[in-house]
């Protein structure tokens, strides 16, 4: 066995190369390690700001940027999850009819996933990125306008595929060239961006829906703002080095296109299976997002008659509590692992169920808070979990579609739930029909959090892979002798590939 091969710790194998040993691993002794591997490694990181002090300025706006992107999209999303009942009355239609127009946008998510993925990892992080929110402004105007049922699916249809293609893009702006000890925090704020969202869309919605005339129309008009000032944001900044550094080894090359195509044939040759897997934990992970929120404001308003303002605040404070719940658990990441992690705040999400979905008084806020902790601490793991398990040379592509199919799986979550809840009546109030939506949403996030569980029990885990090209040996096999030296670090007329920026990151390690 190579030294590569012989880790110190198998959570810490994988630091120094690209290619995790699980991959050279044989079926019975993978099975036989799931187990022992997720014995926390107690790694020691330095405290919270002591990361945040790692990263420098142009690593910080890479962050930046791609945080606010990612709670614009929420944002984008959640705006007909807070309208639900307004555009059932305006387009006379049932709640569930309406909750189809989520389920488009969950489904057609994929699509987006693999232009804009394929583009990023072909073409540079920048250009897909501002395409992207360009197409944002267009669908969200695009909605207020809409006049029919159809219109809207329509549009929500298009609105799907352009969402999808962000959230790779996103993840591998802020992660790629983070400090390898501070990308367990930084993978736990990115996330939050997506909980950051859902708590301006709650407050907003409030703000214009049935406040200032058209009805819910000036919430998604307001949405097509933001995203203007986003890409003019992501025009001031380069491209992320990791993916500079990628893209000079392959023109270093005869053919940089063909290297490219090479590359996704080794990687689909060597991590099929790994692929598919991160397809099936994500569905799961979308089905606990979605299952819990989607239509959790439907619950609290139709079934346990709550009013708009307490509405607001209970979903306020659950974003709050999502937002602590990711950035805690993604640093709690880096020292006992990314699978231990999951595991034991699903354990602590799935205890929290009844009071989430039972309490009927303003003392549900608590469990809403405690109850979104977990579930977007869960989450707050992945975009670093995910990042570390892609093949280097379609990272964006990889990370943006595995989350997305996942999402595509779990499309009909809101639906699903509101279809079973309506099996379930209550006392109607006035000529308002009542169900038990909680009953349903309790039990259907219980199956979900057991099959995150095992899924990711039976998982790998790469904590601490390096993201840079040089440490990506599918990259290496393809591009040939010269781009090789580079992959190498020795450079063909570049001379070394570390930057003074890395260098300087470096430096800062120490320090700490």
């Amino acid at each position: 066995m190579s030294d590569f091969e012989k880790p110190q710790h198998e959570h810490d194998a994988p630091i120094r190369r690209g290619v995790p040993p699980e991959h050279k691993m044989l079926a019975g002794r993978y099975a036989a390690t799931r187990i022992s591997t997720l014995k926390p490694p107690m790694a020691k990181v330095p405290n919270p700001i002591s990361l945040l002090r790692l990263l420098n300025t142009q690593q910080w706006l890479f962050f930046l940027v791609a945080f606010f992107a990612w709670s614009w999209d929420a944002f984008d999303f959640f705006t007909v999850s807070l309208t639900v009942e307004d555009l059932a009355e305006t387009f006379g239609k049932t709640k569930t009819d309406i909750t189809w127009g989520i389920t488009l946008v969950l489904m057609l998510r994929s699509i987006g996933s693999i232009i804009f993925g394929l583009a990023a990892d072909r073409y540079g992080r920048k250009w897909p990125f501002i395409i992207n929110n360009v197409l944002f402004i267009v669908l969200e105007l695009g909605t207020g306008f809409c006049q029919t049922y159809e219109q809207f699916l329509g549009v929500r249809a298009l609105f799907g595929i352009a969402m999808g293609g962000l959230y790779g893009n996103a993840a591998a702006t802020a992660l790629e060239d983070c400090p390898e000890e501070a990308r367990g925090i930084i993978s736990g704020m990115l996330q939050q961006g997506y909980a950051f969202g859902y708590l301006l869309a709650t407050v907003f919605a409030r703000a214009f829906v049935n406040t200032v005339g058209h009805g819910w129309r000036p919430l998604f008009w307001f949405g097509a703002g933001p995203p203007v000032l986003i890409i003019l944001f992501r025009l001031c900044l380069p491209e992320t080095l990791a993916y500079q550094e990628r893209q000079r080894i392959r023109e270093a090359t005869p053919n940089a296109a063909k290297v490219f195509m090479q590359e996704g044939k080794v990687a689909l040759k060597r991590h099929w299976l790994l692929l598919i897997y991160m397809v099936l934990l994500m569905a799961g992970f979308n089905f606990m997002s979605h299952g819990s929120q989607d239509l959790y404001p439907t619950m609290l308003t139709n079934q346990y008659n709550f009013s708009a303002d307490s509405v607001t605040i209970t979903q306020v404070v659950a974003n709050l509590g999502a937002m602590t719940g990711g950035t805690v658990i993604g640093y709690c990441s880096s020292i006992f692992g990314r699978r231990f992690s999951i595991i034991v705040i699903c354990f602590v999400g799935g205890a929290l169920l009844y009071p989430y979905t039972f309490v009927n008084n303003e003392r549900i806020m608590a469990a809403a808070f405690f109850e979104q902790f977990c579930v977007q601490g869960a989450w707050g793991v992945i975009p670093i979990h995910l990042m570390e398990l892609s093949p280097g040379s379609f990272r964006t592509f990889v990370v943006g579609t595995s989350y997305q199919l996942g999402n595509l799986v779990s499309s009909a979550s809101s639906t699903i739930e509101s279809t079973i809840g309506e099996r379930f009546p209550l006392p109607p109030k006035g000529s308002t029909k009542r169900y038990q939506y909680g009953k349903v949403i309790c039990i259907f996030m219980g199956c979900v959090y057991v099959y995150v569980i095992l899924l990711t029990l039976v998982g790998p885990e790469y904590r601490g892979r390096s993201l840079e090209a040089s440490a990506d040996e599918d990259l290496a096999d393809v591009a040939g002798p010269v781009a090789a030296r580079k992959v190498a670090g020795r450079g063909v007329g570049h001379g070394d590939l570390e930057s003074d920026a890395e260098k300087g990151r470096s430096e800062d390690i120490e320090r700490v």
